[in-house]
């Protein structure tokens, strides 16, 4: 199955394109540059350097979340409008998982970590289960001093991911100490080919109905529905 992978949903943009579970390519930058600018035209520039027409495609794969609003919103919309003209599947993969499978050879939890403002990140946390890597605490915002007292009583190694990481890292080690592992920054990106890989496997879901899992609403979206009440 030939599949094309978006990740817009935060500062990495990334797009990568498989066969089955080969890798043909994948595009990556860590630029605070406008996705919506530059995502068509480096999708276009993938796929003609892997020699994968449009038509070709079998299925899209996009992060649909947590994240940046604005950058969740143009890959979910692009993606959506790929696959509505392709007619072909969609598929959506939490962001936080796709950052997640960075450490899936740790030996303990790993907890992916975007930063929400105000002390809150968006987190989760992922293990091996056997030999499935998963989530085994739900994705979800939290203040980051809590989210590491709920960790410390784990009582296990957890290896933190993610290019936000650096913001919270003398909380990290005050709480958890020697428990709280910070990973390489070569880890912190996610990977588009492990989003793609993610969604291979993953059961495709109704285009029309297709919505960005944002975890929380936008502040202008809370005060607009507040305001309906």
């Amino acid at each position: 199955m030939k599949a094309l992978a978006i990740d817009t949903s935060n500062q990495i943009m990334g797009v990568a394109v498989i066969d089955g579970t080969t890798i043909l390519g994948e595009y990556i930058t860590n630029l605070s540059k406008n996705h919506s600018v530059r995502l068509m035209p480096a999708i276009s520039d993938l796929m003609k350097e892997v020699g994968i027409e449009p038509k070709q495609l079998e299925r899209i794969i996009v992060a649909h979340g947590p994240g940046s609003y604005t950058g969740v919103r143009i890959g979910v919309t692009i993606a959506k409008t790929l696959a509505w003209t392709l007619k072909i599947p969609i598929v959506g993969v939490s962001s936080l998982e796709v950052l997640a499978r960075n450490g899936q050879h740790f030996n303990g939890v790993v907890s992916p970590l975007f930063d929400a403002r105000r002390g809150q990140v968006y987190t989760g946390l992922y293990a091996m289960n056997g030999d499935q890597f998963q989530s085994i605490k739900e994705d979800q915002i939290i203040l980051l001093r809590d989210w590491v007292g709920e960790l410390k009583q784990q009582d296990k190694n957890v290896l933190f991911v993610g290019n936000d990481v650096p913001l919270y890292e003398a909380v990290i080690k005050e709480v958890l100490q020697d428990q709280g592992i910070i990973a390489s920054p070569s880890l912190f990106n996610p990977r588009p080919s492990e989003l793609a890989i993610i969604g291979i496997e993953k059961e495709p879901q109704e285009v029309h109905t297709f919505v960005p899992n944002y975890i929380r609403l936008a502040e202008a979206e809370a005060k607009w529905l507040e305001a309906q009440k």
